[in-house]
């Protein structure tokens, strides 16, 4: 949040002025708090009332509650007083924060300064003091060290404008929308909505066994052919016995004759009245329900004295079935499989499983300037082809099967050819390039006469043009040319809806609030993606430029800040939503 400063020596008036531009500066549209630093023991309490005397008894922390206000008190009790930083934490979102006293802190400052008080400025001595407000009537004040401006402390109006430019504030007041006229731009929400209904699940499946089926989508419920465990069993090492049978107050208990180990089980029963001896894992044999923890337990001439015996039957074992009962289902169709779904199938005796067949994802470049990166050396005018080997890679790393369909000059022709050539070898198309509306956005252009295209200019950036069209039933994804735009265009757009084609269901990355480590005045209008890496700290930093053709920035970040089509003002310390490459599988 943007925070400012009001500070001066006593009764300078500090108060006063802070008191005046809050009415000020709220007036003019913005949110405004407060904080005050109480001297010389200044309390916001008072003895006698019911709150003082909740704390008095001991309270941490006393929250006054009226149909008016709340306000918290938390009490220090010794310990160190906390500083502005901490204090600026507790505060909600607003536009600007007025803070009284702190004058050490780090923040901007106005000083105030009253010619009756005969008080001295304190503005050479604290650099971070910006400006003075003063009565003296007389335009300059002595301050040797420095040039600052000086405001009649009752021109409120200036001193606000003042304040407004310094904290950036002015920049809020630009209004409208960060979207070109003249265009029907369609929100990222609605164009994921399209998606999802125009997109239809692969329905071939294919019966495999299960070390061959990790990274398959099931097409039908696993169901568990035995139970988990299939017997019961000890969970630890120790003595098992029939509780009630013994009451330890009595004395030693005898050991019976044996032991059970996993794998090795106990034949015959345990008498009532004694203790078998039985390893971790092992089948509960006739006559045992509860288990005596070794650790409790002292053993001397066959005996066995309780140290902490067990307060209930059934201690320390593991019922049969307990984690699945056969017939139960294990794994729900549309589940991606993965190693520990394998494992769990395996303890459950599952041997093949009913599965789709991986998806099959082709990539097609388009552009008269673009050369395969391998080649790049022989046409040093050519630009090396980034999108293709960038997407198939994301392909590969998500588990789908990705094919190379190569480079496409702009000519409608040759992409008519590269989509033809692809029939049968693949599930869907990515292409990147010409999916805008100039006169070289052929893709664009074939697609809308020939394959059934929805295209739109997305309220995002980066990436605006993004089309779905369907050539001979097989899904195309029309992505932009720029390398950044194409990655965030293929992770908010294609990336859930090939999920919802491979049969694993519609799925979208799961985000979290962390703090800003960056500040930035976002217009109302679009939803914006920033290249954005965490702090040791756990705070978001951003790839220095937004340009859609810094393909480093990829590289640099680990995630993406997500900032939703509202205006924000974001300073550091506020919450954002960053999604790390990790959510979308990468």
């Amino acid at each position: 949040m943007r925070v400012y400063g009001v500070t001066g020596l006593k009764n300078s008036g500090k108060t006063t002025l802070v008191e005046r531009l809050v009415t000020e500066i709220t007036a003019r549209g913005f949110k405004v708090s407060t904080v005050k630093h109480a001297h010389h023991n200044a309390d916001i309490d008072q003895p006698g009332r019911d709150s003082y005397r909740h704390r008095e008894a001991g309270a941490q922390e006393v929250l006054l509650a009226t149909h008016q206000r709340w306000a918290l008190m938390h009490e220090l009790r010794g310990t160190e007083e906390p500083d502005l930083t901490t204090h600026l934490a507790r505060l909600s979102r607003v536009d600007l924060v007025l803070v009284e006293g702190f004058k050490r802190g780090p923040h901007p400052k106005i000083e105030t300064v009253r010619a009756a008080t005969g008080t001295t400025p304190l503005a050479p001595a604290f650099p971070t003091i910006r400006a003075i407000a003063s009565d003296y009537g007389d335009p300059g004040l002595n301050l040797p060290d420095r040039a600052l401006p000086i405001f009649d402390l009752d021109d409120i109006p200036a001193i606000a404008d003042f304040i407004i430019k310094e904290t950036g504030l002015d920049r809020l007041q630009r209004k409208g929308s960060s979207l070109p006229p003249g265009v029907d731009w369609t929100p990222v929400g609605e164009v994921l909505e399209r998606l999802k209904s125009s997109i239809t699940p692969l329905e071939n499946r294919l019966e495999l066994p299960l070390l061959e089926a990790a990274g398959h989508v099931l097409a039908e419920d696993a169901v568990a052919r035995r139970s988990h465990p299939p017997a019961a069993n000890s969970a630890v090492d120790g003595y098992g016995y029939a509780f009630g049978t013994i009451d330890f107050r009595a004395g030693p208990v005898r050991l019976a004759e044996g032991r059970a180990a996993a794998g090795v089980p106990f034949t015959g029963a345990v008498p009532a009245g004694q203790m078998l001896r039985i390893l971790t894992g092992a089948a509960l044999p006739e006559g045992v329900d509860t288990v005596l923890l070794q650790e409790h337990a002292r053993v001397e001439n066959g005996l066995l004295t309780a140290g902490r015996p067990p307060k209930k039957p059934g201690e320390n074992t593991r019922q049969a079935g307990e984690d699945m009962k056969a017939g139960q289902v294990a794994l729900k169709a549309g589940a991606v499989l993965r190693a520990p779904d394998i494992g769990l199938a395996a303890a459950l005796g599952i041997r093949s499983v009913t599965v789709r067949p991986k998806l099959r994802v082709g990539v097609l470049s388009t552009g008269e300037e673009l050369i395969d990166h391998a080649q790049a050396e022989a046409a040093p005018a050519l630009t090396p082809d980034a999108n293709r080997p960038m997407l198939l890679s994301v392909l590969s790393r998500l588990g789908y099967v990705p094919v190379d369909l190569g480079i496409a000059r702009d000519d409608r022709a040759m992409i008519r050819a590269a989509l033809n050539g692809a029939l049968g070898r693949v599930d869907a198309i990515l292409t990147s390039g010409g999916a805008s509306q100039g006169d070289e956005d052929h893709v664009s252009r074939l697609l809308r006469e020939e394959g059934q295209l929805q295209d739109w200019r997305v309220a995002m950036k980066p990436g605006r043009p993004v089309a779905l069209a369907h050539w001979q039933g097989v899904p195309v994804f029309g992505l932009p040319g720029n390398p950044v735009a194409a990655m965030v265009c293929t992770m908010v757009f294609a990336l859930p809806a090939l999920s919802l084609r491979a049969g694993a269901g519609w799925r979208e990355p799961q985000g979290f609030e962390v703090p800003a480590n960056f500040a930035k005045v976002k217009q109302a209008g679009r939803r914006e993606y920033l290249r954005a890496r965490l702090t040791a700290q756990g705070w978001a930093e951003v790839f220095p430029s937004e340009g859609s053709g810094r393909i480093s920035g990829l590289s640099w970040a680990d995630g993406l800040v997500e900032l939703s089509d509202e205006a924000r003002d974001i300073q550091p310390g506020d919450r954002v939503r960053f999604i790390p490459w990790t959510a979308y599988g990468l």
